[in-house]
């Protein structure tokens, strides 16, 4: 099968979902990536001197790493703002979506859920754009359009990336998660190569320990399919 993953920012194929993407590639399958933007505005660049523009072409060098890495069948990176989707017209990102599914034909399309994982705009606005482009060209006649699929978190109850009284993020209840995927050792260290092709973000790859959170598994839901227990592999029982 064709999947495509849609994320707005470099690392985001790596922070979670490169142990599955390895396995989905060991697999057999063709797995392609599309990102929104190429990260320039982290601030990670005022560490290194360096505007957006330059941190821009910075990110998308590793980017080609982490293609290399994975094995990605294909990768385009669009230069769209990074922090700044939001105050994009949201049809300009629907084209670029469209354009992208119609060119690759994927079965099944991953991005975010509803809360980005992080609750971080950009994260958010790409969910939107992304379910909103696949029901449009499904009922546009894109058939080959089998599944939506999020990467998620499970929510632990603990408190998410919010503090000083502020409400947590809530992530995805245990109820919604539809597809929990075993990892191997290989898909585990295939996930740490991916990370290391990150030479800038070392220190947010140690700060964040998305290493340990992620484990051994990782989650998906599936948009309008329910799956109790969990499936262990995006495409498995996709409908014809």
């Amino acid at each position: 099968m064709k999947i495509l993953y849609i994320f707005p920012h470099p690392d985001d194929e790596s922070f979670g979902p490169a142990g599955a993407i390895h396995q989905q590639v060991s697999g057999g399958h063709e797995v392609h990536l599309l990102t929104l933007t190429k990260g320039g505005a982290t601030q990670v660049r005022h560490k290194l001197g360096l505007n957006v523009d330059q941190m821009g072409e910075v990110r998308y060098k590793e980017m080609l790493k982490v293609k290399e890495s994975l094995k990605l069948s294909s990768m385009e990176v669009l230069d769209y703002p990074d922090s700044g989707l939001k105050e994009l017209d949201p049809r300009i990102l629907e084209k670029e979506v469209s354009r992208c599914i119609e060119k690759i034909e994927p079965h099944v399309v991953v991005t975010y859920p509803v809360h980005g994982a992080s609750g971080f705009h950009d994260h958010i606005v790409t969910h939107a754009v992304v379910k909103r482009v696949f029901l449009q060209m499904r009922d546009r006649g894109a058939h080959y359009l089998k599944r939506l699929a999020f990467f998620t978190m499970p929510d632990s109850g603990e408190p998410t990336f919010m503090s000083n009284g502020w409400p947590r993020l809530k992530l995805t209840e245990e109820a919604l998660i539809d597809v929990v995927v075993p990892l191997a050792n290989e898909d585990v260290e295939a996930m740490k190569k991916a990370l290391l092709c990150y030479d800038t973000y070392q220190e947010m790859v140690e700060k964040t320990g998305v290493i340990e959170k992620i484990g051994r598994k990782v989650n998906f839901e599936l948009a309008f399919e329910d799956f109790s227990p969990p499936l262990t592999d995006i495409t498995a029982q996709v409908k014809n």
